[in-house]
């Protein structure tokens, strides 16, 4: 999953940043209302964090410029201000969720993370398909209750793909999604990632969750919510 941070103070940025990316998160981030807005605009986010207290272009307008352009990605608000008016201004101008600073780091992952699965229109942290189970709070993968050790970039794979059951993800959506800005990416590694997956989750090849559609990329079969 693939994050935007926008916030101006460089040691907070510099925190989230880390954290997140310890957490499996690819991140981008910068520090003013204007940056964000375009990168909001030119790269596929699955979630943005954004001080709403910015010089110049404020979080909310940055918002609210999103919104008219129908960039649909959750937005979880930082704020200094605690009063319910600004609360409420937050959410109006297009945010899902918002965090009064100071806070804690580990609720910030728990909004995040919960913003992520009910856009992907999930409402549990544990996201299970036949014999295979997905944890993405303990990032832990297990398949008939034994735990798979995956690398980060196998797990963001995964992740990924199960979040979107049923849909068709090519490699450059993939590769977009789990590398950050600035990382040097080879879409052909998609293919090393998958096929390391397939081994590891599925090592008789009966399971078969990956589907691969030749030409378009790849499907993670659709299963019943459980």
């Amino acid at each position: 999953m693939r994050i935007l941070v926008i916030e101006d103070e460089a040691a907070l940025r510099s925190q989230l940043s880390n954290r997140l990316e310890i957490e499996s998160f690819a991140v981008d981030a910068c520090a003013t209302g204007e940056e964000g807005v375009y990168m909001g605009k030119e790269y596929p986010y699955d979630l943005a964090i954004v001080d709403v207290g910015l010089p110049g272009m404020s979080g909310l307008e940055v918002i609210e410029q999103w919104r008219t352009q129908e960039l649909s990605f959750p937005v979880l608000i930082l704020t200094a201000r605690g009063r319910w008016q600004d609360k409420v201004e937050g959410l109006e101008s297009g945010a899902d969720d918002y965090l009064v600073k100071p806070f804690h780091i580990e609720e910030l992952l728990a909004r995040v993370r919960a913003l992520v699965r009910r856009a992907s229109g999930k409402s549990s942290s544990v996201v299970t398909c036949g014999p295979l189970e997905l944890n993405s709070s303990s990032q832990e993968v297990k398949v008939n209750n034994k735990r798979i050790d995956l690398t980060a970039f196998e797990y963001k794979v995964l992740e990924y793909l199960m979040l979107n059951q049923g849909k068709v993800i090519s490699k450059t959506e993939l590769t977009e999604h789990i590398y950050a800005q600035d990382f040097d990416r080879d879409s052909n590694v998609i293919e090393v990632f998958v096929g390391r997956l397939r081994k590891k989750i599925d090592p008789t090849d009966e399971f078969k969750p990956i589907e691969t559609l030749r030409g378009r990329g790849y499907r993670f079969v659709l299963c019943d919510e459980q």
